[in-house]
């Protein structure tokens, strides 16, 4: 590793000459400016693997999608109250202060009329990273010093897995530091990557990308360990690492392990002594199994049938497992579905049967997928960073995936998680950062939903879907024309990085936190937002935190200042690393000592709490129940499955407008993956423009016609931002561009869950024989 100033265990790293550091979610970067304009962007850190993501900075600053000026829709600032114009309607141009004016006075008259329970301030999203300027905890700061708002809860990533761990294992788990790489390069025989594609998810982190963890992929590669992928889709990891890829019907991942299970049990394979001594309720989950309480065995034979996956297939699995050190590496995608819940309740119970749980290299893992996870554990310093205030503990919430409902469905009554819960009644929304319009599931059902509120302000960068739906739309800078800090990884701290301003701020774009400042002032409430700080102040006190942490452990560690005139990354390591960590180590070597923090203090395979919440949709043992929509509950309108996994060129839909298009897009519109076989039988080869439909929308889309997916699924990746024509015109208006969230399901995986569940989703493939009309999402609307 190059260095320049040696300060104890902490180095400034080197940089090239006439660069200013920054970071992004994608990594810590060197930007180059020439005449006040950046030319030329690249990563900071040292990496074995191209990240194109850091090499688009000026993409992202001189995009024509900015939003240069305050902006407001002409309808809303005549008084005209038809809130079907959002989307349709012409922007007119006005002042800062006018902006201030029309925002402040509405929050007030909102509040006034129909009290702070009334404002949505949820704004989900992955916003620009850095401590100070993350736009959602100061949306929510400025809220909640005003009165209080609605929040959300949980989140799309991991909605209905997050909410089922708890019962399971204690935790959500899905955010837990994992077994170290090393001790997986290292211990396992068998690496099972299950619906995952960390080549990459790997690329990008909620704080800044370190590119270690994609490393460690080329020493798993290189050990010539046995390595299997189940996916739908042969992904780039699975072809990166050469791996052996069984290709399974979207949506049928709980009847395969099931299957799997039928074979440990019926040959009495399972490791009786963990079962009995680690965990409770292998005894009814064996009886479900075995078909002793539905008259349905779950052999190999019956989940075949359902799979795809030969019975020989899954029996041999089943066996190899047992035989070897067998770590189950799963993503996400696999519970974003309906019954969700299910997927991963059932990997952990399989791991269970294992017995290898705690054991080095063996067990399961649910977030390999996801930035610093698995790399070496450090000393423990962390970054300050703004907070959201103190809520007001009497405003009501909803499950973040249940935005839609929530706007039209008024004061009605709905179930989540052991709880009977009613939808508030939303009159303003307010988002600043994120892009609803390109995650949120059935989009047409979430454009109804968006005309309910009276009033939407959006603060953004870019022109997005979502800006183009609100009222007001307030002009943000960019992570790289402002001062912050962050860190690289988001559960190993490795190294601190200066986000130094770049460039001046575009236009008339302001500072997220000066402009809820303002608005704070207005209403009377700036010191408590402000606490009286600058910029430069915060960042000061964020800094201070980490350097509180060194010197409680004896490590030196620059002042600020130093830190901040030397505009480099700050690296540093633990003298003795701990690069064997093992996840669940502790509870295996002492389950008294370190029981979880489950009802029994074991792992449930059943839980008692989840049964008694009687859902019909979620059991108390992990249950195949078969979705409304699938890969086996397909029909002649709707013959194939849709799955929706990430694309290595964006951050789900950041950088959506980027040159990065160049890699991916096909024929100027967002690529689907489509099966061979189902291309021939529709007369379609790569390269052609195809029209992707269902009963609840129709998108274009370029055909990439491969063996690289299972017969019976298109893939369509998620984040393409939402381009329809004649919105407002008709009531499935067609996306030029290829936004999948048209066809998927707004629909919560279950009761107890309520997570969103896209990949439930079936739909039609033709090619498109008209001319196609042009994409405009990527032209400013002004």
């Amino acid at each position: 590793m190059n260095t320049a100033l040696e300060q104890g265990k902490f180095i400034f790293l080197d940089k090239p000459e006439n660069t200013i550091t920054t970071a992004a979610h994608w990594g810590a970067l060197n930007v180059t400016v020439e005449n006040g304009r950046v030319v030329k962007s690249e990563g900071s850190l040292v990496k074995n693997h191209q990240n194109e993501l850091q090499n688009v900075v000026a993409d992202q600053l001189y995009s024509p999608v900015r939003v240069k000026y305050p902006m407001v829709r002409k309808g809303y600032l005549e008084g005209n109250k038809d809130t079907t114009l959002r989307g349709c309607d012409e922007w007119v141009r006005i002042s800062w202060n006018k902006a201030f004016e029309l925002v402040s006075n509405e929050i007030q008259r909102v509040r006034q009329q129909y009290g702070s329970e009334s404002i949505f301030g949820g704004s989900y999203g992955w916003y620009s990273c850095g401590s100070l300027h993350a736009s959602r905890t100061l949306l929510q700061r400025y809220l909640n010093v005003t009165g209080g708002f609605i929040n959300s809860k949980g989140d799309y990533s991991t909605g209905a897995v997050q909410v089922i761990m708890p019962y399971v294992l204690g935790n959500i788990e899905v955010y837990a530091q994992q077994t170290s790489w090393h001790t997986i390069v290292e211990n396992t025989e068998l690496l099972v990557i299950w619906s995952s594609n960390p080549l990459n998810t790997l690329r990008i982190a909620w704080t800044s990308a370190e590119p270690e963890g994609i490393d460690y992929l080329a020493k798993i590669k290189a050990s010539s360990k046995r390595i299997i992928c189940i996916d739908p889709v042969k992904s780039e990891t699975c072809q990166f690492l050469e791996a052996e890829w069984l290709p399974i019907n979207t949506g049928t991942d709980v009847a395969l392990i099931l299957g799997i299970a039928h074979t440990l049990i019926s040959g009495n394979k399972q490791d009786n002594d963990f079962l009995a001594k680690y965990t409770v309720g292998f005894e009814q989950f064996s009886d479900y199994v075995l078909g002793k309480t539905d008259n349905q065995p779950k052999t190999a034979e019956w989940a075949s049938q359902i799979c795809g996956i030969p019975a020989n297939t899954i029996q041999e699995l089943a066996h190899a497992f047992v035989a070897n050190r067998t770590m189950l590496m799963s993503g996400w995608g696999l519970q974003r579905l309906q019954h969700g819940e299910q997927s991963h309740w059932a990997l952990v119970t399989l791991a269970a049967m294992l017995g290898q749980i705690g054991l080095p290299g063996g067990g399961f893992g649910l977030n390999y997928r996801y930035s610093t996870d698995g790399l070496n554990a450090n000393s423990g310093i962390r970054l300050g960073a703004i907070n959201a205030g103190k809520p007001n503990p009497n405003m009501p919430f909803f499950p973040v995936a249940r935005i839609a409902d929530a706007l039209l469905k008024p004061n009605q009554p709905y179930d989540y998680n052991g709880q009977t819960l009613v939808y508030p009644d939303v009159k303003l929304v307010y988002w600043a950062g994120g892009n609803p319009f390109a995650h949120h599931p059935d989009t047409n059902y979430l454009v109804k939903a968006w005309q309910q509120p009276e009033t939407v302000i959006v603060n953004e960068c870019y022109w997005t879907p979502t800006a183009r739906m609100a009222d007001i739309v307030l002009p943000a800078t960019t992570s790289y024309e402002r001062n912050d800090l962050t860190v690289a990884g988001d559960y190993v701290v490795k190294h601190i990085i200066p986000m130094k301003q770049v460039v001046e701020p575009q236009f008339e774009a302001k500072n997220d936190y000066d402009i809820f400042a303002e608005l704070a002032k207005r209403a009377g409430k700036e010191l408590e937002f402000t606490e009286g700080k600058s910029e430069m102040d915060w960042l000061r006190e964020f800094y201070q935190i980490a350097n509180d942490a060194a010197e409680k452990i004896n490590m030196p560690f620059p002042t600020f200042e130093a830190f901040w005139a030397e505009n480099k990354v700050l690296s540093f390591e633990e003298e003795n690393q701990n690069n064997t960590f093992v996840r669940y180590q502790d509870y295996r070597d002492d389950p008294i000592k370190h029981k979880l923090a489950t009802p029994s203090g074991k792992i449930e395979i059943f839980s008692e709490t989840v049964a008694k919440m009687n859902y019909d949709d979620c059991k108390g043992h992990p249950t195949w129940f078969e979705h409304h929509e699938y890969s086996g509950k397909t029909n002649e309108a709707e013959p194939l499955a849709l799955v929706t996994p990430h694309i290595k060129y964006r951050l789900h839909s950041q950088l959506a407008y980027s040159s990065l298009r160049q890699y991916y897009e096909v024929n100027g519109r967002e690529p689907v993956l489509i099966n061979t076989k189902d291309a021939t039988e529709r007369g379609i080869t790569s390269g052609d423009i195809v029209r992707i439909f269902n009963k609840r929308g129709q998108v274009l889309a370029g055909a990439v016609v491969t063996d690289g997916i299972i017969q019976g699924t298109v893939a369509l990746y998620e984040g393409g931002w939402y381009d329809p024509q004649d919105l407002g015109k008709t009531k499935s208006p067609l996306c030029k561009n290829g936004n999948p969230n048209v066809l998927t399901r707004n629909e919560g995986s279950s009761k107890l869950g309520q997570g969103n569940a896209p990949n439930t989703t079936t739909v039609q493939v033709e090619k498109f024989m008209e001319e196609a009309p042009k994409v405009v999402i990527f032209n400013s609307p002004i």
